[in-house]
């Protein structure tokens, strides 16, 4: 009879690489995945063993395969040893150790309360140092990512809302609005995206897996497809928020320092740079993953050439909004020393608006993007971890609050909306 029951260790490690695999998607990917390929490979090498063995006579316990471990016939009453199992991803460190299963008088392995199965796998358990520091780093991306869901959550309600209101107000219809409008629309996909794909990874990752045919099913295409389609629609929300940036950069460049052209001609090619220009570059990544990365979520990056196929479109975009937003930043001191009245509110003026264009233009990607996951390790890739998805996840939140809900003309329009609803319905209004 053929155990049916998956150890702790084991529950313990694909949870463990699942939290990891959240924000460091091109190192612990690659070892989760690794980790199953091999898992599976056990598996099917004990399989051909079990059938291929002859089986001795007598009283004895059943071969098997546990989840876990590779278990020959056993002796009544013995304990029977096998090696750790080589899947394990630090089996280098326990390739020595033993596994060991006591065979019971009766030709049935021994349980532990009577359903699973008893095992002594000390041997082969990481070491508890290694695993004690673990604990904390994962009790740190928990909380990293519960800040970055709420973050994204805040936002993605706040978009929603900014969005309406562009909307629903005639007289805020224009050029400007209208690609604050795109901009909001590209951070709420942003955000959507993450949780969407969030919730698929726990799905896949978390899901209780007991039988064979289990693993099976939690390592086969099938079920990784909308993962994938979850992670291509992840990569083309963050390139259409890039450059949805630029958009804005470019649109306020024109306005302050270029010359005077038709608005509406222009938004056009607008809404071609801030929607279009991000399949151009996806769509090769796509390509690259399924033939030569088509492995599980497409999350591990064995090839870093196909990651930059992501990544400088992106730096392209951020040093160019750097570029431009020191232009501006140039014109704005300029104007604002030709009509300063007093040096302290001068200063004032120039801090709220570079405040005021970081967040339009996304310029603090600049700082991150040089430091990748490849250069960073130890405490500096946690700070680095930790201020790209508070930013990114609140981004949106504030750069709705900064172009909609403190806008001056918004502000005024609704405030005139409300003040005529007040007019038109005189009963539901109290009185002093």
């Amino acid at each position: 009879m053929r155990a049916a029951f998956l150890s702790q260790c084991a529950v313990k490690l694909i949870h463990s690489l699942w939290l990891s695999l959240i924000f460091m998607e091109s190192c612990s990917a690659k070892v989760l995945e690794k980790t199953l390929a091999q898992w599976m490979q056990y598996k099917d090498e004990c399989f051909k063993k079990m059938a291929n063995d002859p089986y001795p006579s007598g009283i004895f316990c059943n071969r098997t395969f546990d989840m876990y471990a590779c278990w020959p016939d056993g002796s009544p009453g013995a304990i029977v040893n096998v090696s750790c199992p080589f899947y394990l991803p630090w089996y280098e460190k326990v390739k020595h150790g033993l596994v060991s299963q006591k065979c019971g008088l009766d030709g049935h392995w021994v349980l532990v309360n009577g359903t699973e199965l008893w095992r002594d796998h000390s041997q082969c358990l990481e070491e508890m140092e290694a695993t004690a520091e673990e604990e904390g780093v994962h009790r740190l991306m928990v909380s990293f990512k519960v800040i970055y869901t709420v973050g994204y959550a805040l936002s993605l309600l706040a978009l929603v809302l900014a969005l309406l209101i562009l909307t629903v107000f005639r007289k805020l219809r224009c050029t400007r609005n209208y690609i604050h409008a795109n901009l909001f629309a590209s951070f709420g996909l942003r955000a959507l995206s993450v949780i969407v794909k969030d919730a698929l990874m726990e799905r896949l990752w978390r899901r209780e897996v007991f039988q064979v045919s289990d693993w099976e099913t939690l390592w086969s295409h099938e079920v990784a497809i909308g993962c994938r389609v979850a992670q291509v629609t992840m990569q083309y929300c963050i390139l259409a928020n890039h450059y949805w940036f630029l958009v804005e950069a470019v649109y306020l460049y024109k306005l302050l320092i270029g010359a005077v052209f038709s608005e509406k001609n222009y938004y056009t090619l607008y809404l071609y740079l801030g929607w279009g220009t991000p399949v151009a570059f996806v769509v090769p990544w796509m390509a690259a993953k399924y033939l030569k990365e088509n492995t599980e979520c497409w999350g591990a990056n064995e090839n870093m050439a196909y990651w930059w196929i992501i990544r400088i479109p992106i730096l392209l975009a951020s040093v160019i909004n750097l570029l431009i937003f020191m232009q501006i930043l140039k014109v704005i001191v300029a104007k604002l020393r030709a009509n300063q009245k007093h040096y302290v509110d001068y200063k004032l003026r120039l801090a709220k608006a570079t405040l005021t264009l970081v967040p339009l233009f996304g310029i603090h990607e600049v700082v991150f993007i040089f430091a990748t996951d490849e250069q960073t390790t130890g405490i500096l890739r946690y700070i680095k971890v930790f201020f790209t998805l508070f930013l990114n996840s609140f981004q949106g939140f504030l750069v709705a609050v900064l172009y909609c809900f403190a806008n001056k003309e918004v502000k005024s329009e609704m405030k005139k909306k409300w003040q005529l609803w007040k007019l038109d319905h005189p009963a539901l209004c109290c009185t002093q």
